[in-house]
């Protein structure tokens, strides 16, 4: 195995999160796509693909580095909310708890020696600081806008070609 038990571990752990993430971007895509908010809809439905992918590239590093995967459970994501403030809230409240997680691992790689690791989250530390950024942008346009505003939040993610405040596809 190229990676400790304790990497191997905290990894499968962070699969689970990664997961996680997808999962709450569903529900609260669902939520929007109830509340008849296509374009915010579109943007979660985004998100938590975008958060699938991460767990397919950790558990893939995992792999590669002979370790062995076993998914933890994941508890259910919260699905029901009094407003859009809420669930942007949530998706905020998320991608800062997963940062302190990438930061965890990180820190536990440094400390190992382990090379091998900490580049293959040097990528994951870049995408949170992207994915905080994006979510606080589009807490701060929910908030000014108003729940009886969220039209134009709509309409500023429909027109973007990025699918989302901040998004990091803007730069292609």
């Amino acid at each position: 195995m190229l990676i400790s038990p304790e990497i191997n571990g905290i990894l499968n752990e962070q699969i689970g999160h990664e997961f996680g993430a997808s999962l709450q971007y569903v529900a609260i895509a669902a939520y929007f796509d109830c509340e008849g908010l296509p374009a915010l809809s579109k943007h979660f439905y985004k998100q938590a693909l975008e958060e699938r992918e991460h767990a397919m590239r950790f558990v893939k590093f995992v792999v590669d580095a002979d370790g062995r995967i076993e998914i933890p459970a994941i508890p259910a994501p919260k699905s029901k909310f009094t407003s859009a403030d809420e669930a942007v809230s949530l998706s905020l409240n998320w991608e800062m708890s997963v940062s302190k997680q990438i930061n965890g691992i990180m820190d536990l790689a440094i400390k190992g020696n382990d090379h091998m690791t900490k580049n293959f989250l040097e990528w994951f530390v870049s995408e949170q600081l992207e994915e905080v950024s994006s979510m606080d942008t589009l807490l701060k346009m929910v908030r000014r806008a108003g729940e009886n505003g969220l039209l134009f939040v709509e309409n500023y993610l429909a027109r973007s070609d990025h699918g989302g405040a901040g998004s990091k596809d803007n730069d292609a």
